[in-house]
């Protein structure tokens, strides 16, 4: 059967690896044509005046004319993006809205584009061993930035054990037997083994909250079902679920300090975790890492500690068949990782606190791409990796889990 996981962690890893080298200073250079292509618009309406669509069909064939091999591809191009704007558009102040994000969206991506090409070209190559390690290094995250993104620390009173540092969790009231469901919000009661003390359906939305502009205001709708707030949930789970960051928080390890390596370099490593939801909150049931090369070094799946609820399969891929059969747990995960990293290693990924809990993993180096992309709004707001994908590197990567599984 093939590994479907490998392929999609190498595109997503090695998306993570770009995303985490583009924001170099590296000087570009680069002549736009004054020549250009008489860019007439075709197709005049009287919603939008004419003169104020050739500025922006103007604005978008030099963006385009940094990225595109031809002169004729980009002016295709700018005449298309502003066409697909002018059809959107009801008025004249819908189009001057979306013109100017669109405008700013293609200066990002032309940008950033234009650092991609700079270091495909061969750039790259000179950045391995030592000189990689030091580029990583100036992207880890500040003792400060690991506790505003709650990373584990260290509980001192309690040896093996994690404190949660940010405010973000989400708590229930004080009675132990109480958690808070992590996708409707609602509270339900467990036993003393975690197992629900009523099997109540959990109704609730899987996308996010999204704010959009509309004529007079703002307009809150979920991403997933453009329903409104307060609208009954577009999705049916046979249980509610916690992600168990108040309960679960004993089995930590720490990375260890090492002799310094000859040539400096502690290495470099990109990791993903995927989780299920147990009867004790999220509990690891695959991981897999790669190293600078995207050669994976290490993947396997995992046997949760806990009775499983719900594979969260959608999101992770991972299915009860996939781990059926495994006997690898946790502990011998951490095992091998202690083996593989140390206290220097810098570890990279996107949101890696999640990933560091699933694995219960105490570490300090971390070059985490939500971090060196912030979300506009700042925390606990985070870009999804799949949109800086887009946004920056113009690829798609996983979406849900058909999505992965068919990669």
């Amino acid at each position: 059967m093939k590994d479907y996981s490998i392929q999609t962690l190498g595109r997503c890893i090695g998306a993570v690896l770009e995303l985490v080298l583009s924001p170099l200073n590296v000087k570009i250079i680069f002549q736009v044509s004054r020549r250009r292509k008489s860019s007439k618009v075709p197709g005049l309406g009287s919603k939008v005046p004419h003169d104020i669509r050739q500025r922006y069909v103007s604005f978008f064939l030099e963006e385009f004319l940094k990225v595109c091999a031809t002169v004729n591809e980009a002016f295709g191009k700018a005449l298309k993006e502003e066409k697909a704007i002018y059809d959107r558009c009801g008025s004249k102040n819908i189009y001057l809205n979306i013109a100017v994000n669109t405008l700013k969206k293609l200066r990002d991506h032309s940008s950033l584009s234009i650092h991609g090409k700079f270091l495909q070209k061969g750039k790259t190559d000179s950045f391995t061993g030592a000189a990689l390690y030091t580029l990583f290094k100036e992207y880890t995250l500040s003792e400060e930035q690991l506790k505003e993104n709650g990373f584990p620390e260290p509980n001192p009173e309690k040896p093996g054990s994690a404190l949660l540092c940010n405010r973000r969790a989400k708590t229930a009231a004080s009675d132990s037997f109480k958690r808070v469901c992590s996708r409707c919000g609602g509270i339900y009661t467990v036993t003393s083994s975690g197992r629900h003390v009523r099997k109540e359906e959990c109704n609730y939305h899987s996308g996010k909250v999204l704010r959009h502009k509309v004529p007079g205001g703002l307009e809150t709708r979920y991403s997933c079902c453009e329903g409104v707030i307060g609208s009954p949930g577009c999705q049916v789970a046979k249980l509610h679920v916690h992600d168990g960051r108040k309960e679960n928080m004993d089995g930590f390890v720490k990375t260890l300090i090492k002799p310094v390596p000859l040539d400096g370099n502690y290495g470099a490593f990109a990791l993903d975790c995927e989780m299920c939801y147990t009867t004790h909150g999220l509990e690891l049931t695959k991981v897999t890492i790669v190293d600078p090369s995207l050669h994976v070094v290490y993947d396997t799946f995992v046997k949760p500690d806990n009775e499983i609820i719900d594979f969260n399969t959608r999101l992770s891929g991972v299915t009860a068949e996939d781990v059926k059969s495994t006997v690898t747990s946790i502990r011998d995960v951490q095992a091998v990782l202690l083996n593989l990293f140390n206290a220097d290693t810098i570890l990279i990924g996107h949101s890696l606190e999640n990933d560091l809990f699933a694995l219960k993993l105490f570490h300090n180096k971390i070059a985490d791409t939500s971090v060196v992309f912030p979300h506009r709004l700042g925390l606990p707001h985070k870009r999804a990796l799949k949109n800086l994908v887009a946004d920056y590197l113009q690829r798609i990567i996983q979406d849900d889990g058909k999505t992965l599984l068919q990669m």
